[in-house]
């Protein structure tokens, strides 16, 4: 009788797939009850927050700071929910907790835990700055520290009574600048023809990709604007600080000889020049005000997060019958639908609406953080803040770190503008570009070839040369659209074509240039902002409403679970699949991919834009 038994392959390759089944359906069980946990703690509820008696409040941003937080697609929220500390810290969350507490008598003082903010401009540490004052007004202390203290970092530092520096740590303060690539070089070595139309003499956006260093104009009015921020920031500092006039650029200009003075004690040296009070190691220093307010059981301070303090206060209020509408305009203008971090035309428009079919609104904030975009979608979107002027609703702009170009076309609707004096603005002016690429392509070997019943025919392509007929078009259109935008700002300001253009030109200005200039109302903070709205609207008491695009119920369930630490069962089940890289690396790849991410924002359907490239607050 034949042997029929499996052969020792069949049993090899049947118990090599039974394993792999096993396998598979392990992992999926495993990620399936991963998931059921995330989804109960998700919907448990939770012990609610109590805010003890003679606490400190502990402020500690981290990553950038921000008018409105960048979408970021649900699941790798909760993938990357445990790997790192939050990006972004929203301005707005931070004024607000200072706020409450500066009239809280169960917080008796502040901390600033200041090691993990990465910046975000100079505007915005102002607007916290104005409330940590108020905060100091109220008679309590605010205690700072940090390890490696950048320019940033320190301006917030310097608001507060006592500042502490561990010992091995600095006070880097260097001074603004901006520093961009220049690809002319590259581009003719790629045989690339890039065709610029623009209006101004000031309008540099595209300055980087037919030059290979800054132009005179661009060096001069960027000159202006930096220095004034500059003159902000140091001014600012030796005031709060009790120091003399022109203390921080003699800091600077001395740090290379004083510093080999204290044989590199960098620490030492920002003791010495009356920027630190202490050099204390961060533990020792958190066991020191744990003495003073109470310890916890690790030894540090007792003191409770802002933002857990800032969700227990908003619960307590109580809607008022009238409401300020207040709109975050962050990002570049594009066409179309955009997530939050961007502004679309038809998603901006989409927030109207709902302000429009509210009757409890008497007011409408537009909080505005943009170097602008597409002049297509910048119009489509001042028109639709005409709507809502025309209903009788009274609009202010709030104009954050950047609102410059078409930032400002939009901004034109406005009874009224508020800046900060170092916001960025102005840049009014527009361009068009287009590459053609008939150089390259044949040094290929590709020719192009054919026939056309006009001269115009076929004439904008990007594998051919763009004939003079052609280019004289692009800039007519380019020099039309720029008349537009000076007579838009001419009649929103009161003023004439001919006198906008003078300060026009694509050229950018501080708030407080803007504000002598009459490009802006008033200088000040977006509260002040809103309750000029309020005035406007003849309101005395109302409530401030912020309209932003709502999250799909599936977006919703999964911000619940990125919130709860069940989200690190998932992240760390995928830790091992990830590769990082370091850090100055990234920096790098990032400057490199500069040009693919400009080129990513030019979506303006008619190929016009009012952006301002230049327009970054110096870090």
């Amino acid at each position: 009788m034949a042997d029929k038994s499996p052969g020792f392959f069949r049993r090899t390759l049947g118990g090599l797939w039974n394993l792999i089944t096993w396998i598979r359906v392990t992992l999926l069980n495993v990620f399936f009850l991963v998931i059921l946990i995330a989804v109960v703690a998700a919907i448990w509820p939770k012990d609610p927050l109590e805010v003890p008696n003679k606490t400190l409040l502990k402020v500690a941003p981290t990553g950038v700071l921000v008018d409105q937080y960048t979408h970021i697609d649900p699941f790798a929220k909760v993938i990357d929910s445990q790997d790192s500390e939050p990006a972004e810290t929203r301005v707005k969350d931070l004024i607000e907790a200072i706020t409450f507490a500066a009239e809280d008598d169960r917080i008796e003082g502040l901390v600033l835990e200041l090691d993990s903010l990465v910046g975000g401009g100079i505007s915005k540490l102002e607007e916290i700055g104005d409330a940590l004052t108020v905060f100091k007004e109220s008679g309590k202390p605010i205690y700072a520290q940090g390890s490696n203290l950048t320019q940033q970092q320190y301006y917030l530092a310097s608001y507060a009574d006592e500042v502490n520096l561990n010992p091995l740590g600095s006070v880097l303060i260097t001074g603004f600048s901006t520093y961009r690539n220049y690809y002319k070089d590259a581009i003719d070595n790629l045989k690339i023809s890039m065709h610029v139309f623009r209006t101004g003499d000031y309008k540099d956006a595209m300055e980087p990709f037919i030059r290979n260093s800054m132009s005179d104009a661009s060096r001069e009015h960027n000159q202006c604007w930096l220095n004034q921020l500059w003159s902000v920031y140091t001014g600012q500092i030796e005031q709060l600080r009790d120091l003399p006039e022109g203390s921080i650029n003699d800091y600077i200009a001395t740090m290379d000889a004083k510093l080999k003075e204290l044989n590199g004690n960098a620490a030492k040296l920002a003791l010495d020049a009356g920027l630190v009070d202490s050099l204390v190691a961060p533990k020792q220093w958190r066991s020191e005000l744990g003495d003073t307010y109470g310890a916890n059981n690790d030894g540090s301070y007792k003191s409770f997060d802002y933002l857990d303090y800032l969700s227990i206060e908003r619960s307590l209020e109580f809607p008022e019958p009238d409401t300020i509408a207040l709109i975050v305009a962050r990002g570049t203008i594009k066409s179309g639908y955009q997530p939050a971090g961007q502004i679309g035309d038809k998603s901006f428009l989409e927030l109207l609406d709902q302000v429009k079919q509210d009757p409890t609104v008497k007011a409408l904030v537009v909080r505005i953080d943009s170097g602008g975009g597409g002049v297509y979608a910048s119009e489509n979107i001042r028109q639709g803040l005409m709507e809502i002027r025309e209903k009788g609703i009274p609009i202010v702009v709030s104009m954050g770190t950047v609102a410059a170009s078409g930032g400002y076309w939009i901004a034109t609707p406005a009874d009224e503008i508020w800046a900060t004096p170092t916001t960025i603005t102005g840049s009014i002016g527009v361009f068009g570009a287009f590459v053609t690429l008939e150089d390259s392509l044949k040094h290929l070997g590709i020719n192009t070839d054919g026939i056309g019943t006009s001269e115009l025919a076929g004439a904008i392509r990007a594998d051919r040369a763009l004939s003079p007929m052609a280019q004289s078009l692009l800039q007519q259109g380019i020099n039309h659209m720029y008349q537009q935008f000076i007579e838009l700002v001419a009649q929103a300001r009161d003023t004439t074509p001919e006198a906008i253009d003078q300060i026009a030109q694509g050229r950018v200005w501080s708030g407080q240039s803007a504000l002598e200039l009459g490009l802006v109302d008033e200088l000040g903070n977006l509260e002040q902002a809103i309750a000029s709205a309020a005035e406007l609207a003849e309101i005395e008491t109302y409530t401030v409403e912020t309209i932003e695009q709502e999250l799909s119920p599936f977006e919703q369930f999964v911000s619940q679970v990125s919130q709860s630490h069940v989200a690190g069962l998932i992240q760390s089940s995928l830790e091992s699949q990830q590769v990082g890289l370091p850090p100055a690396l990234i920096q790098h790849y990032k400057a490199l991919a500069e040009p693919l991410n400009f080129a990513q924002s030019l979506t303006d359907p008619r190929g016009v834009y009012a952006l301002c490239f230049e327009c970054v607050q110096p870090q």
